[in-house]
């Protein structure tokens, strides 16, 4: 194993590691990972012309030939599936067998690219409740309640609509605001009134249980992932260097110091030295993978591999949360759908616009309503989250539609399985073994049997009767709540969240990964910023959290003291002695 005399060889700034007989370059911080937290910190760690960071990334540039439109499959936000159905720029794993779920394996797309999964996702932005930060402050991430999470948020977000209390308005991240009027959209948010739910105005404001209009990171027609909003606006400062296709393999210590990473690229291996920090921002699978493969996680199962083990942490890899969701699906009556869009000879039409103009069909991610709703009686917040489709979605999308239908994608948010990550092998090209545990909860399979319920109900509105055909999904035939158990085990899917698995806690929490300045717990120099820091999951989509992670991360390793915005109101229903 290689291992350092002296930390002076390589800690001071400027200093090479001439002693060892090589050129080995140093940064003041290391940051692997590109995605949706590591482009943050790219940018705002180089703020300070005094440090230098180099950022590491596995896969390759979100641009070709630093084109848009060249790298339309990125760019283009109704062409969001196409990285979905192979690994150009995706590390396409996969679970375990899921014993609760007919024993399938479920795909879980991840980004491997700049801008990390913010380049694959649906671009759909929603921040969760407050009371997701107020419970993560309870669970021992102190310092990370509603009224220290919501001014990063804020930092982050140039909305569209200007600022107020709970939206910024000039920060990095672009978002836009529904604004369709295609009739089903319309329909949807009609019929959850007429079911008995709010409207709400903005689900990432004061009142985020109801229906409306969903937020989403798209800037004049184009994804704004990570990269767009963080990365490549700094590019040209001279103390930021970015390299691609380069695998992070290890974490260098120096005893119990983090000094530095080794990687791989084109078939090179390759050392870079931190003379402050190692920063981690791989994500919920990346991160723990790299700590276990460099020695910090379980001591009995690193053993098993033949690792060294340099601080025994057991929860890395442990307390996996992710969402689970189903589509709903009813045949559409009218020709109104997104069915004919995907022809090839409206593809093309839609293609020639947004490639000249940037507008229309292929403007857009097309999930531009949805909303939140409670469970039942007696819950505090939204536990159910909605995102409708006019269009009808097979195989996440990697099967063109077959009807003119739409659909709703529901699922519970604060599900109780947890699971886990391990390593296969000790080899870093290895996938690890990913075992959500779906469903393994009582409580679970009846939150998804109400969801199933709760979405039929919405859809037998009188606002959907223009448009009501037969059922798809479940399909007539399910009615029981055997029936209705059965169908879900059976389709359904990952909304594609993983978290939580290097957790956030009070240093005397055995479990705990990070403390909540993000740093590694029992060794130096190395800190997790990305959502596997996550003490608990979120009640919404994960990108708008991880990349507030990130800002708010970056003020505590500049020194910087908190921002923070106390007393900030937030809906709470009339009662909670109904279901609404």
């Amino acid at each position: 194993d290689w291992c350092i005399s002296t930390t002076n060889n390589i800690c001071l700034s400027g200093q090479s590691a001439a002693a060892h007989g090589e050129q080995t370059p140093s940064y003041s911080y290391v940051v692997v990972g590109a995605g949706s937290a590591g482009c943050v910190l790219a940018n705002r760690l180089s703020e300070d012309s005094h440090e230098s960071v180099l950022l590491l990334e596995a896969g390759p540039k979100d641009q070709l030939l630093g084109s848009v439109r060249l790298s339309w499959k990125i760019h283009m936000p109704a062409a969001l599936t196409y990285n979905l159905c192979d690994d150009k720029f995706n590390w396409y794993y996969h679970t375990e067998a899921q014993v609760h779920m007919d024993n399938r394996v479920l795909y879980w797309p991840r980004g491997r690219v700049w801008g990390g999964s913010s380049s694959l996702n649906a671009m759909v932005y929603i921040r969760g409740h407050a009371e997701d930060y107020n419970r993560w402050h309870r669970e021992g991430a102190e310092g990370w309640d509603y009224q220290h999470c919501l001014p990063y948020f804020r930092k982050a977000q140039g909305h569209e609509l200007g600022e107020n209390r709970y939206r910024g308005g000039s920060g990095p991240l672009k978002v836009s605001r529904g604004k369709t009027d295609h009739p089903l959209h319309k329909a949807f948010i009609e019929a959850g009134q007429q079911a008995g739910y709010p409207f709400t105005d903005d689900m990432n404001g004061y009142q985020q249980e109801g229906l409306g209009w969903m937020d989403m990171t798209i800037h004049k027609g184009k994804r704004w992932s990570s990269a767009s909003a963080y990365l490549r606006p700094v590019l040209g400062r001279p103390n930021l260097k970015a390299e691609v296709r380069c695998l992070t393999t290890r974490i260098l210590f120096d005893g119990r110091r983090a000094v530095g990473v080794e990687y791989t690229q084109r078939g090179q291996k390759k050392r870079v030295f931190a003379e402050k920090e190692v920063i981690l921002s791989g994500g919920a699978i990346n991160s723990p993978q790299l700590l276990m493969l460099s020695g910090v996680g379980n001591a009995d199962e690193l053993g098993q591999h033949g690792i060294s083990v340099v601080q025994h942490l057991p929860g890395v890899g442990s307390n996996l949360q992710d969402h689970l969701e189903l589509y709903v699906q009813q045949q559409c009556t009218q020709p109104i759908t997104l069915y004919k869009a995907q022809k090839p000879f409206h593809m093309v039409k839609i293609g020639l616009e947004w490639f000249t103009m940037f507008t229309g069909y292929g403007a857009t991610a097309h999930m531009e309503s949805g909303g939140f709703i409670r469970s039942r009686p007696g819950v505090t917040h939204p536990d159910i989250e909605f995102h409708f489709l006019p269009s009808q979605v097979i195989d996440h999308g990697r099967v063109a539609p077959k009807i003119e239908a739409y659909q709703v994608h529901v699922g519970p948010m604060r599900s109780t399985s947890v699971g886990y990550l391990k390593l296969k092998s000790a080899n870093p090209l290895d996938h690890p073994v990913l075992q959500p545990n779906y469903l393994s909860t009582d409580m679970d399979v009846w939150e998804f049997r109400e969801s199933v319920k709760l979405s039929r109900e919405i859809f037998a509105q009188k606002a959907f009767d223009p448009f009501r055909g037969a059922e798809v999904l479940p399909g007539p035939s399910v009615q029981s709540d055997a029936e209705i158990d059965a169908f879900v085990r059976r389709k359904a899917d990952s909304a594609y969240h993983p978290s939580c698995t290097c957790k956030m806690g009070s240093p005397s929490d055995p479990m705990a990964v990070v403390d909540p300045s993000t740093r590694v717990l029992g060794v130096d120099g190395l800190r997790v910023v990305d959502a596997s820091i996550m003490p608990s999951i979120v009640s919404g989509n994960l990108n708008a959290p991880t990349i507030m992670m990130a800002e708010k991360a970056a003020d505590i390793i500049k020194g910087r003291p908190a921002l923070v915005d106390s007393g900030v109101p937030v809906y709470q229903p009339p009662t909670f002695q109904t279901q609404r």
